[in-house]
């Protein structure tokens, strides 16, 4: 892919339950990154692909239980986690599904490309499915006869014959690339982690169920009697979903995904003959107030539940400052409000209104001949987007906070207010602008664009035109 374009794609979400506030993290710093990118390379340049995916035995259940067919409950889930991505401002530029008509068509290509390069053939197999994670299960991945990752759900034993894909052919391809291209699976853990997965060898995988079993799903090319596996379908949303674009810079998901996406997703891609993405980024999990988020504890919540209590950026922020970049990270109500009030209310927000109200009336020209620009050097964007472009979010944040604290410790020690009203202007405007090594509030604003959208558009309104004192951006929570 040339180099000056950029996509970034996200896990879709099953839809047997609209997505809740863990799914949401890797969508949030998704969008920094499709933002970041697109202030950079240009909106037509970058692409965010995110979606749901809708076949196979969760969604098929989960219908079955509300007496609804499996296209009447999807659709409306879909619709349900659209709301839920839009409430987090997330600027996805497509949100595929696995039922649209064009990815339907390229499955049936990719399968038929796969199945011409001989690694496709018909064999009986017997194993235990969670249907959960809508895959067979290993021995090490059983604990006390359940899951590892859904231990309240109770494994089914299924006996089939399937269509299976040649995995193990490809053990020696994947274990080079991923030894030779050391930025294909980040964190540096998770490659680890890979690599000793490997070190166990592959075995081949069904691609396939039984129609009678499984009646969701697209049916095989040539076997109406057999539909293709979840995961075979729904891996290739992220060719189908932007064709042109393909390779991906980088894939975020969770960790719980990340053996599909780094070993049986180009193994799959290698086979059909596409080139691989550039990167596979998994992150930790997000718990709530130290427990599994989950519908048996029935401690669920949506974003639209947090954004509606504490506002759309404070969530944004939360989640990037907080989340499982790496590690495991938890959620805390008492939490996000304790950041409110001392990093967005009393920090960011107390800075635009104490500047705005020493700079009242004024206009940014009038400001601007007091000022010192330094546009032309390293900007805050560039310092910001280093971080960013090594999926460092926490760092890149950080590093805007850092210039917001550097600016409120500045203008506490300069103390303009004591000053005449034309020394406090030559002040004030290196504070908005830029000068004596500041970088100044719209500098800011223009870092924070990725992070929180509305409130970098609102500092800068607030500097267009006259001058006048506006609403709090964060007012205070009691």
């Amino acid at each position: 892919m040339p180099k000056n374009r950029f996509y970034v794609t996200t896990a879709i979400d099953y839809t047997n339950d609209v997505i809740h506030i863990g799914h949401a993290y890797q969508k949030v710093v998704a969008d920094v990154l499709a933002r970041y990118y697109r202030q950079t390379l240009g909106e037509k340049n970058v692409f965010f692909l995110t979606g749901t995916d809708e076949h196979g035995s969760t969604s098929e259940q989960a219908a079955k239980k509300v007496g609804k067919e499996p296209k009447e409950f999807v659709d409306d889930i879909s619709a349900k986690d659209k709301e839920q991505l839009n409430s987090l401002n997330v600027s996805y530029d497509r949100f595929i599904r696995t039922t649209d008509s064009d990815h339907i068509k390229i499955v049936e290509d990719f399968y038929r490309k796969v199945q011409e390069n001989g690694d496709i053939y018909k064999d009986k197999y017997s194993g235990l499915y969670c249907v959960s994670c809508e895959s067979y299960k290993t021995e090490s991945e059983i604990i006390d006869g359940h899951c590892a990752i859904h231990p309240t759900k109770e494994l089914e034993k299924v006996t089939e014959e399937n269509y299976f894909f040649r995995w193990s052919k490809y053990q020696e391809f994947l274990r080079e690339h991923i030894q030779t291209h050391p930025e294909f699976v980040q964190p540096e853990g998770r490659r680890k982690e890979i690599l000793s997965f490997l070190d166990q060898g592959l075995k081949d995988i069904t691609i396939s169920r039984q129609k009678e079993k499984v009646s969701w799903g697209i049916p095989v090319p040539g076997d109406p009697d057999q539909v293709i596996y979840v995961w075979f379908d729904a891996l290739i949303n992220y060719i189908s979903g932007a064709p042109e674009f393909w390779p991906a810079d980088v894939q975020i998901l969770g960790k719980d995904n990340l053996r599909w996406h780094a070993l049986l997703w180009p193994a799959m891609l290698k086979s059909a003959g596409y080139e691989l993405p550039k990167t596979i980024y998994a992150h930790g999990f997000l718990s709530l107030e130290g427990k599994k988020i989950s519908k048996t504890l029935g401690n669920v919540i949506r974003p639209t539940e947090l954004v509606e209590k504490f506002g759309v950026d404070p969530i944004r922020y939360y989640l990037i400052k907080f989340g499982p970049q790496k590690e495991d990270a938890d959620l805390s109500l008492e939490k996000i409000k304790e950041t409110y009030n001392s990093d967005l209310a009393n920090g960011l927000g107390n800075l635009v209104s104490r500047v705005t109200k020493l700079v009242e009336d004024q206009t940014l020209d009038s400001l601007k001949k007091y000022a010192e620009e330094t546009q032309k050097g390293q900007t805050l964007l560039d310092d910001v987007g280093s971080k960013l472009e090594n999926f460092d979010f926490q760092s890149g944040l950080n590093l805007v906070w850092a210039n917001i604290s550097t600016l409120d410790r500045w203008i506490n020690d300069e103390k303009p207010w004591e000053l005449s009203p034309d020394e406090r202007l030559k002040k004030l405007g290196k504070v908005v602008i830029a000068g004596e090594g500041l970088k100044g509030l719209l500098e800011i604003a223009e870092a924070l664009k990725p992070f929180l959208p509305d409130t970098a558009e609102k500092i800068k309104k607030q500097f267009t035109g006259k001058i006048k004192p506006a609403s709090p951006l964060f007012p205070r929570l009691g």
